[in-house]
């Protein structure tokens, strides 16, 4: 128990509110760790698996009704409406705070309450920040220890300071009527009940890592993103880091743990963090950037030791699966795994399931909970407080047509316009229909704490403090020509986009003017190697179709319509001057 007599006294009303049988203080211990694995078993929360192949492991399945993030019952809870912006959710606090109180109270009745203190980022970095989360999920608990520094480091970051996160989760009834999240950023707090999946209730990820610290980063003069940050080593020792912004479920993490082909050997990519930069301006005018977590909470479906070989290394002890199939043998499996499905296997429901079922074994969106430690190619800066310096920053979606592979922005303010008119295909990472293209401004639009013009305002007045700012590009690894097919290869050969892509930084290769931006030239694209994809593919994936892209236009409007009493100038003028170039 800390001597914060502000923690304390907070965790007292909450208890008062709550009714907990008992109170747990969480110290993020060994011990800790194994006694409260050890009580999740007995409870049927957690199924250890087979311990030759997965040494650590363990399998959960959730609720059915509660597999994703919901968008619709997340709120904004700021005085006024406007403050929200009209691309979030929105309540007044003292109606949010009397729901939620109404909900919470004696919501733990026959329940433990854990105090988990965490910390988000390097210990003694200027950027990090503490959060106390109480939660009667044994879950939630044993995610958090693997997703934030957890436990007595976090009460000596924070000493006797008050400016700490204050988190609540109850877990209710797990009933979708009842499910609200709500932020309060001018309270710096969270409230979280009716969910157990991961991006509703680890409340140091998405809600206090990006939704309440945009917010702060927007006050104090920095930026909280959802991006990856990766650091490029050439064979001849030279590193370059760059940040990435792409929709859950887009590849984010394969990007972040990429392993380059043969063709570029002595390459090595490093990885800082897959999810979340929290970036701010240093004093030699440059852009730095920290990864605020501890671990990866990644999309099962899909990664195996093709696509992403440094993640399936990173889960192979001490994670947590959640929504995976589960064999009898103690063993996890999900569509697009190395090797043949099992014969027979539990699905993600805990039904029976065979190849000849007609639903998928693994929730499309199952995810896996593992230390960053695990990863072989962890960045050493990974705990450097000042963070690493950012000379690239990168905009993904999932797109089948329209955009290219790569370009780059000719300048800071068309670069963020790049990132404020990001579509992508939606994935099962969040609940509604999937494959319909929706606007997703910098990765941000379900992330960002307040309204949406102010945050691309942000962006821009950020200029002004960068003497270097970093160079900005868009990419699309998923287009795909008239039989459906891929244009791109992807996975590791996204390392030639990335190899042009450092080059431009360091002024080392030329590009072509194109109405979209700045686009490689054959001759600056590493092509050697690449069986059937030589000038004339690259000119496929790269070709710009002005029919697509008058409707491109057109359909940005959607989401620039609706904050359009917010939005800055500057946008409006980068899109006339777009209109213009085609």
């Amino acid at each position: 128990m800390p001597e914060n007599s502000t923690v304390t006294s907070w965790v007292k009303e909450m208890v008062e509110l709550c009714q907990p049988d008992q109170v747990f203080w969480c110290d993020g211990s060994e011990e800790e760790k194994k006694t409260l694995e050890r009580l999740a078993v007995e409870k049927g929360l957690l199924t250890p698996l087979n311990p030759s192949r997965w040494p650590g492991c363990f399998h959960h399945r959730s609720n059915p009704n509660d597999v994703a993030r919901v968008e619709q019952c997340t709120y904004i809870c700021t005085e006024t409406e406007e403050e929200a912006g009209p691309t979030n959710n929105w309540m007044a606090p003292a109606s949010a705070y009397r729901i939620l109180k109404n909900l919470a109270r004696g919501g733990m009745k026959g329940r433990t309450l854990y105090v988990i203190p965490y910390l988000m980022g390097p210990p003694g970095s200027p950027l990090s920040r503490v959060g106390v989360e109480l939660t009667d999920s044994l879950y939630v608990v044993l995610n958090m220890r693997i997703m934030t520094r957890m436990g007595a480091i976090a009460w000596e970051e924070l000493g006797d300071r008050s400016d700490f996160n204050r988190g609540l989760h109850c877990l209710l009834d797990v009933d979708p009527a009842r499910r609200y999240i709500c932020h309060f950023p001018q309270d710096n707090t969270i409230i979280s009940v009716g969910s157990g999946y991961g991006g509703n209730v680890l409340l140091g990820k998405k809600c206090l890592a990006l939704r309440i610290a945009s917010w702060l980063g927007r006050k104090e003069g920095w930026l909280a993103e959802h991006m990856l940050i990766l650091g490029v080593e050439s064979p001849e020792g030279e590193r370059t880091f760059v940040a990435a912004a792409f929709p859950s479920a887009c590849g984010k993490t394969n990007f972040a743990m990429m392993i380059p082909p043969d063709r570029f050997k002595g390459w090595k990519i490093w990885t800082v963090g897959d999810d979340i930069a929290w970036m701010q301006p240093g004093p030699d005018g440059r852009l730095y950037a920290i990864n605020p977590e501890n671990g990866y909470f990644g999309v099962a479906p899909g990664t195996n030791g093709k696509s992403n070989p440094n993640a399936m290394a990173t889960i192979a002890r001490d994670t947590i699966f959640t929504n995976t199939a589960l064999t009898a043998d103690g063993d996890v499996w999900w569509e697009g795994m190395d090797g043949p499905p099992p014969a027979e296997c539990l699905d993600w429901k805990g039904e029976r399931w065979t190849p000849a079922s007609k639903e998928k074994a693994a929730h499309p969106n199952s995810r896996f909970t593992a230390p960053m430690r695990n990863n072989p190619m962890l960045a050493s800066e990974v705990e450097c407080a000042s963070g690493v310096p950012i000379s690239a920053l990168i905009f993904g979606g999932r797109r089948a047509t329209t955009l290219p592979l790569v370009c780059e922005a000719f300048n800071w303010v068309h670069g963020v316009y790049l990132g404020a008119t990001m579509g992508s295909e939606t994935t099962a990472a969040a609940t509604g229909a999937v494959g319909q293209v929706r606007r997703d401004p910098m990765a941000m639009l379900p992330f960002c704490g307040y309204n949406m013009g102010g945050y691309f305002r942000h962006w821009l007045n950020l200029r002004k403090r960068m003497k270097f700012p970093p160079r900005i590009f868009q990419v699309n690894w998923f287009r795909k020509g008239a039989e459906g097919e891929y244009l791109w290869p992807g996975f590791g050969e996204n390392m030639r986009v990335l190899r042009w892509i450092i080059d431009r930084c360091h002024g080392r290769v030329g590009a072509n003017e194109t109405p979209l931006g700045w686009s490689p030239r054959p001759q600056d694209f590493d092509l050697e190697g690449m069986t059937g994809f030589g000038p004339a593919e690259l000119e496929r994936v790269q070709n710009i179709n002005i029919e697509e892209w008058r409707r491109e236009v057109i359909s940005q409007d959607e989401l620039f319509m609706r904050i359009y009493s917010f939005l800055p100038k500057e946008m409006i003028f980068q899109r006339e001057l777009l209109v213009a170039r085609l």
